[in-house]
């Protein structure tokens, strides 16, 4: 059995909240300056150059990209053969948190009670996600997510007979009316299957897959390319002022469900997707 302190779980979270915020990942970057290449509007294109002008100051100054810095959102996944010591795991997550949101300059912008709305002042707590592997070991992705994308993420609880048609056409209806809000150009991760829950947790573990990867099922492969096409025809474009670059992306995840249901889930993720990666 493995053995890894809590004081080793707050240090890699405290350095990849702040990672998170300041580096923009290489796939996006790439993406980026793809596709201000290949774009139809020279504002677009303008703005996306703008985009990568803005990632690289942010890196070398340390410094956030987006007055945004998020809710954090942190993705665990823990070997069955590693045991947690030194104190409460999920209490060693939200201290990395705290520290990673003071020491970074990053905004606070997570309330104890949503009716009460009252600050944490620390950005805690973070939403956590766990996920059992084999082995003894212990990765982290830290996301922080902020609402101006998340706002217009939406779920829907289809009927199978609306089949893969009506899951297009609620896919590109959520894209069409967030319109400029989530920051475009975004990735859009798709959660389909499974229980309400389940689908949307998909959708959101989406948005991590690097950008130009191509999913390993080939049916939903095409699908994907159909959809950030017609996305990319709905002419928002970068920043929400016209081109044809609308979306980097189209993710597909899918679940098991019942013989019952079709859920489908939209998570919108901003022109930076904010997420950063490590290991114990």
């Amino acid at each position: 059995m493995r053995q890894i302190d809590v004081s080793q779980v707050i240090q890699l979270v405290e350095k990849l909240c702040m990672e998170a915020n300041y580096v923009l990942a290489a796939d996006i970057k790439h993406c980026l300056q793809e596709r201000s290449q290949k774009e139809e509007s020279p504002l677009g294109r303008e703005i996306l150059q703008t985009l990568v002008q803005n990632a690289d100051i942010a890196a070398s100054e340390c410094s956030p990209m987006c007055q945004d810095t998020g809710m954090c959102v942190v993705f665990v996944r823990l070997g069955q053969e590693v045991q947690i010591i030194g104190g409460f795991l999920e209490d060693a997550i939200n201290q990395g948190v705290r520290q990673g949101y003071t020491k970074g300059y990053l905004r606070k912008s997570v309330v104890k009670d949503p009716l009460e709305r009252i600050n944490t002042g620390d950005n805690t707590p973070a939403i956590i996600h766990y996920e059992l592997m084999p082995g003894d070991g212990f990765e982290l992705t830290v996301a922080p997510k902020g609402f101006g994308s998340e706002n217009k993420s939406q779920l829907q609880m289809l009927t199978p007979s609306q089949g893969i048609e009506g899951i297009k056409a609620f896919i590109l209806q959520t894209v069409s009316e967030a319109g400029a809000n989530p920051c475009p150009p975004i990735i859009v991760g798709v959660g389909i299957g499974g229980t309400l829950e389940r689908c949307a947790y998909l959708s959101k573990k989406a948005l991590l897959r690097p950008v130009g990867s191509a999913n390993p099922n080939p049916q939903l492969q095409a699908l994907e390319q159909e959809l950030l096409a017609e996305i990319n025809k709905l002419g928002i474009g970068p920043a929400g002022f016209g081109g044809s670059t609308t979306a980097m992306a189209v993710h597909i995840l899918t679940n098991a469900t019942h013989i019952a249901g079709l859920p489908v889930s939209v998570n919108i993720g901003c022109h930076a997707t904010r997420h950063a990666e490590g290991k114990i």
